[in-house]
């Protein structure tokens, strides 16, 4: 017991002397995890307390969900914001202050548009009217969330945003059992469950926000931030329509049952998403840094390493991907286990794109930013209606593959582009990006010709996990050169 006590103390006391920014880091990383995490785990709650049929006309809710944002809060929480507080790091409160007021004006105009015209976008969406005001007031309350949470990945507050996380986490899918429990319309109690938790935590974040923040009009920040992002809205909007336009026109061409298992397939996949998520919300500032600094090579390597290490464990993802629908589903979705590899495939190119992107968004190139998400979008669009009419809803998960790489591809020469003007040299090695690519594709769907061998695919996984253990140092190793990423 006093062992114990000692070892305890021994490893509080070591993780006390770190300095603030990598235990911020840490627990940052803790925070991605678990935002996307929670989404995850409860996935096998709600595919058995709602239909096939349920779970997909949620899961098209959600599609138009992440169009409208675009519209509605023109993404301000996205790239501008990053760049702006490394921009305008002397005024950053003020900045801060500024695009959440812009933010809420859009959303309060937006949503008197809707009133006035409601029965219009009811027919034209096929949602009710609750389900649409829920979406108005999860636009803003998402938006405050964001800007508040990058304050605080900022200032190293990670405690609060950890207690606002973990209450989040607990709050959302308990209200959303308790509601679809005792709720015919099961879907409305979904969104209204998600509604209320996020107004209540929200609302006084808000009101932090303005009261601690100083001014919240400011002009100045106001035009920085409406001439960056709405040259970029055709690239947010195409961003979405990659992520969310197969589960709308499954809806529409085939029924809400295969949007129901469609999107299944595609939340086990997305589960990669939260290693993307917590690896780029540490990496992204310090990649700005570099190339303020005039220091872009020493991306490279991290990259390629961040690289290989998604790219393995999105491979240990689809080799799993029946057991993964047999815990995550009954058996009415077990088509999806066959929609995972492509999807988890186009994840990894969505990975890859981050990296490239970060080079345009600092030259604020959002012509050709726009442009390069344009051209994927379009194609998913027209490939989806093409391929679901002729082979059936399970198209649209090759559709989505191929239109990420095309997507990636676009803004990889894009990048090269930018690299060559503005730093005399390329930031990448291209032969390298494409034997990584290469490997993962093959893998992928090698891993994929394995599911009828159960036993095949222990011994796989088993393999990697050996070699993962021998390794472990120089995974380590990597780890912790991420996290002291936040130090520099």
């Amino acid at each position: 017991m006093f062992r114990t006590a000692r070892t305890v103390n021994y490893y509080r006391n070591k993780y006390m002397a770190l300095p603030v920014q990598v235990r911020a880091s840490l627990w940052f990383l803790i925070c991605s995890f678990m935002q996307k995490g929670i989404s995850v785990l409860t996935t096998p709650i709600f595919t058995r307390l709602m239909s096939t049929s349920e779970y997909g006309a949620y899961s098209i809710w959600n599609s138009w969900l992440g169009i409208i944002t675009v519209f509605v809060s023109l993404d301000l929480y996205y790239g501008v914001f990053t760049s702006g507080l490394i921009r305008n790091e002397q005024d950053r409160k003020q900045f801060s202050a500024s695009l959440v007021s812009l933010n809420l004006l859009s959303c309060l105009a937006w949503t008197i548009v809707y009133l006035f015209t409601a029965t219009f976008w009811e027919d034209l969406l096929n949602l009710t009217r609750l389900q649409l005001l829920c979406m108005f007031v999860l636009i803003w309350t998402t938006s405050v969330f964001s800007f508040w949470s990058a304050e605080q990945r900022v200032d190293y507050k990670y405690k609060c945003l950890v207690a606002v996380t973990i209450a989040m986490m607990v709050a959302k899918p308990t209200l959303g059992i308790l509601f679809i429990m005792f709720s015919k319309d099961k879907v409305t109690a979904r969104i209204v469950g998600l509604c209320i938790v996020e107004f209540v935590i929200c609302l006084p974040i808000f009101i932090s926000i303005v009261n601690n923040n100083g001014r919240i009009i400011c002009s100045k920040y106001w035009k920085y931030a409406l001439t960056f992002n709405i040259p970029l809205i055709p690239h947010y909007l195409s961003q979405v329509i990659l992520n969310s336009s197969d589960r709308i026109m499954i809806g529409k061409m085939v029924g809400d049952a295969e949007a129901g298992i469609y999107n299944l397939a595609y939340s086990i996949a997305l589960m990669m998403t939260m290693f993307n998520t917590a690896l780029m919300q540490t990496i992204e500032p310090w990649m700005y840094k570099k190339i303020k600094e005039s220091k872009a090579k020493e991306i490279r390597n991290i990259a390629y390493l961040c690289f290989v290490g998604i790219a393995v464990i999105n491979v240990g993802l689809i080799i799993t991907a029946p057991e993964l629908v047999y815990i995550f589903a009954p058996k009415t979705y077990g088509d999806a286990a066959i929609l995972i590899p492509p999807i988890a495939m186009s994840v990894f190119f969505m990975f890859l794109y981050t990296f490239f992107a970060v080079i345009e968004f600092y030259y604020k190139e959002t012509k050709l930013i726009s442009l390069a998400t344009l051209i994927g979008a379009v194609c998913n669009l027209i490939g989806n209606y093409v391929f679901i009419k002729i082979f059936g809803y399970r198209a649209a998960a090759y559709t989505t593959l191929l239109c990420y790489i095309l997507y990636a591809l676009f803004h990889y020469v894009f990048m090269k582009k930018l690299c060559r003007e503005r730093l005399g040299y390329q930031i990448y090695e291209s032969n390298i990006v494409c034997m990584i690519c290469l490997a993962f594709i093959i893998a992928g769907f090698l891993s994929m010709l394995l599911y009828p061998y159960f036993k095949v695919r222990c011994i796989f996984v088993l393999g990697m996990l050996i070699v993962s253990f021998i390794k472990r140092g120089k995974i380590v190793h990597f780890l912790r050169s991420v996290i002291a990423m936040r130090k520099e």
